[in-house]
């Protein structure tokens, strides 16, 4: 797809990172999870003050993938104890990469992805990992695709739900 953009999710940038979080989140997962548990998990996850402590952390990053003026998709990054699991300095999480639905198949996703492993590259970790929902068929075959292997797995919480995520890695040295 051609003129995307990528840039730096500020705390002026709040509103539009709830936004596209909320929006993106909701069209992944809700034709399989309660509404309840939907409402609850991006009630908590997707709130102003989490939002705004999650950009304060200098151990996380976010970027928006923006068409024209519109942002439609974004990423976020842990590094060291920011972690949501290894917390290894080694290491880089992927802990989000989210497209708006209608943009998926135009290669926003593997541009925000690009954009990842050019920041581990940089700063010189080991392996990129990630946690996926094992029923999550679309984003298991992208990690994939891209050399991501299965190594672990964890439990992830979607409002009173208890979940498995596929926990994989990328060894880039």
């Amino acid at each position: 797809m051609k003129n995307i953009t990528l840039q730096k999710v500020s705390l002026n940038d709040i509103n539009q990172l709830q936004k596209i979080g909320r929006q993106t989140f909701s069209e992944t997962f809700s034709e399989e999870n309660s509404e309840e548990d939907m409402n609850k998990y991006l009630d908590e996850n997707f709130s102003v003050e989490k939002l705004t402590a999650e950009i304060n952390n200098k151990d996380s990053e976010f970027y928006f993938a923006i068409l024209d003026t519109t942002v439609i998709g974004y990423l976020k990054l842990n590094f060291g104890a920011s972690q949501t699991e290894l917390k290894d300095n080694k290491a880089l999480e992927i802990e989000r990469i989210y497209v708006a639905k209608e943009y998926h198949g135009q290669s926003v996703g593997q541009i925000l992805y690009e954009k990842a492993i050019q920041i581990a590259k940089q700063k010189e970790v080991e392996y990129v990992w990630l946690g996926v929902w094992e029923e999550n068929f679309r984003a298991l075959s992208f990690y994939k695709k891209n050399g991501f292997v299965e190594f672990d797995k964890h439990i992830f919480k979607l409002g009173n739900d208890v979940q498995t995520d596929l926990m994989m890695k990328l060894v880039l040295k």
